[in-house]
């Protein structure tokens, strides 16, 4: 008997070997393939993950936490990913749907009715789908908006209390166009979507987001705000270049976008636990955890407005193509073919993420520094990425 076991512990021990050993080779083999992005693009660190099939077949990360340091990133390191979480606050949304507490013709005015005596007689029309979509009318953050942010941060009470004074307040302004009929990139449009969710559930957004995906995905690394812990090195900081030069943003008040525009943009993860989120959406509904039917997933995926291309959009903005609901769909010169994506950044750190649904197939890559040659680096490397793996796909 003590044989048999011993025999058995020595067969489990080396297929684990086997796999350890080849997961570490696939990751490996990205460490190396990444190095050179950082000196070519100036990036203190970069990490990518590729998913087929529900599997991540590839990741690594390359670089340091800190310009300057000799901190190691790792691939359990976590990274900020920006407005890549409005798919997020879209899934969210999609819930309450389902569950009949919204739909996605629900207007402002009817989650609010006790603003309706102030409202903007165009805003109170705004849907829930329109807020989703940038179609709102709502204007791209601007100077007026910002203002807007500032004043919220300083009120009393908890982040839904913030987000419901910025409610209160922005709902007595005009449009800039008629809801429907044009696209503009609003935050603010998703901060008040995330606003409605809280009306609906008597919970924050913030309770949402980890009760009802982070958890049930199991993404282990996730959460809200800077990815770094207050006065430590425990992530990979955030850097812009300013003067030239680059500077680091500790965790911290300018570490990140004020907290209340959660539902636009402040979630941070792994880019293992990316790459999970990623291959979840690629399956759109095939594989467990069913979060929403595939029908509500798939509408999600589904484009609702043409995005006009424009050079020298913001990295982390769709730069053309279409839109749908907290995702993007653009056709990279790489793919030749139409891609689910979206990019994410709070100007001290970018993300992008690639979906092939119709392969079941994703790439996620980040880096801990904002800017153009930093949206450049994450595309070059996407298009590498899909060549050595996606390729490869027999179609």
């Amino acid at each position: 008997m003590k044989t048999m076991v011993r025999c058995i512990c020595s067969i489990l021990f080396a297929l684990s070997m086997i796999f350890i050993s080849q997961y570490a080779y696939s990751q490996m083999n990205l460490n190396s393939m990444l190095k050179p992005y950082l000196s070519e693009y100036e990036l203190p660190a970069v990490a990518a993950a590729v998913a087929k099939d529900g599997k991540i077949i590839a990741a690594g990360a390359a670089g340091v936490r800190k310009a300057g340091t000799n901190i190691p990133v790792t691939i359990n390191d976590r990274f900020h990913i920006g407005s890549d979480t409005k798919a997020f606050t879209a899934l969210l949304a999609a819930m309450l749907v389902e569950e009949g507490k919204l739909t996605w013709h629900t207007t402002i005015g009817e989650v609010f009715p006790e603003l309706l005596g102030k409202m903007d007689m165009g805003i109170r029309q705004v849907t829930l789908e329109q807020l989703l979509s940038h179609t709102s009318g709502i204007p791209t953050d601007n100077e007026e908006v910002l203002s807007v942010y500032r004043e919220a941060m300083f009120q009393e009470g908890n982040l839904d209390d913030m987000r419901y004074w910025l409610v209160s307040n922005w709902v007595k302004k005009p449009l800039t166009f008629q809801s429907g009929s044009q696209f503009s990139y609003s935050n603010m449009g998703y901060t008040i979507a995330g606003a409605m969710i809280e009306r609906k559930t008597g919970k924050t957004w913030d309770e949402l987001i980890v009760e009802r995906i982070f958890i049930p995905l199991k993404l282990k690394t996730a959460g809200l705000g800077p990815q770094a812990s207050l006065g430590k090195l425990d992530a990979p900081l955030g850097h812009a270049i300013i003067d030239g030069k680059i500077k680091t943003f500790l965790s911290g008040p300018n570490g990140d976008v004020p907290s209340l525009l959660g539902p636009a943009g402040s979630a941070h993860m792994s880019i293992l636990d990316f790459a999970k989120w990623a291959q979840w959406n690629a399956a759109e509904g095939k594989r467990p955890p069913h979060l929403v039917k595939p029908d509500t997933l798939k509408k999600l995926h589904t484009p609702v407005i043409d995005v006009s291309a424009k050079k020298d959009t913001p990295p982390g903005t769709p730069p053309g193509g279409k839109y749908c609901l907290g995702w993007g769909v653009t056709a990279p010169e790489w793919a030749q073919k139409p891609l689910l994506s979206h990019g994410g950044s709070n100007g001290m750190n970018l993300a992008h993420i690639w979906v092939d649904t119709q392969q079941d197939y994703a790439m996620v890559l980040t880096t801990n520094i904002g800017g153009k040659k930093a949206d450049e680096a994450l595309r070059a490397i996407a298009g590498e990425l899909y060549q050595r793996y996606a390729k490869k796909i027999k179609r």
